[in-house]
């Protein structure tokens, strides 16, 4: 399990070296913690985790010969964003593949790698963007590395996704939900936690 902590904001640095009594000198600026940057949005990874993976070769061995065709490949992206407690939210990042070569299918990877987020001081309106763009932004290249891996010991060439952009599949999101519903916004699913972007 990788885990580790982001915070969109800086915090002040506070260690002094001593000098003479009297004066210090630091090897940052003091920054004044004031009300404002208190209240800065904030998002901390808690987990990561490959929640579901899936691989099937069915061909092999007459996939894998040498000198055939390289395989188009189907790829579908979509997260999912859930409320597991206060202000703490498990996003999931689900990819899968389909690789064909003419109407034989050389292997199917599916995978669903979620991570668990804690947010701060992130306004109601704000909230979904973060879950949807920020959140799978941040872990789609573990993600990608794990089916990269994958792919690979199934003996084919490591599948490697190209960058994602999460806030263009949001916006075509939102968009579709407007459409879908004349006079309504984007927004949350209406229980309060955030809509998924497919």
């Amino acid at each position: 399990m990788l885990t580790g902590a982001l915070s969109l904001t800086r915090p002040p640095m506070a260690r002094c070296l001593q000098t003479h009594p009297g004066s210090s000198m630091t090897d940052a600026p003091n920054m004044p913690a004031d009300d404002a940057a208190a209240q800065q949005p904030q998002l901390r990874v808690l987990a990561q985790y490959v929640k579901d993976l899936s691989f099937e070769n069915p061909g092999a061995p007459d996939t894998l010969r040498p000198g055939q065709a390289t395989p188009a490949i189907d790829l579908g992206i979509d997260v999912q964003a859930r409320a597991v407690g206060d202000d703490t939210y498990e996003v999931v990042l689900t990819v899968n593949a389909k690789a064909t070569r003419e109407e034989t299918v050389v292997f199917i990877a599916e995978l669903a790698y979620a991570g668990l987020f804690q947010l701060a001081n992130v306004q109601d309106a704000e909230r979904e963007p973060f879950l949807l763009i920020e959140c799978p932004r941040l872990i789609f290249p573990f993600a990608r590395r794990v089916l990269g891996d994958t792919t690979r010991d199934g003996n084919f060439p490591p599948l490697m996704l190209d960058p994602v952009d999460f806030a263009g599949l949001y916006r075509a999101q939102l968009a579709k939900r407007a459409a879908a519903v004349p006079g309504s916004e984007g927004g949350s699913n209406g229980n309060g936690d955030p809509a998924a972007a497919n």
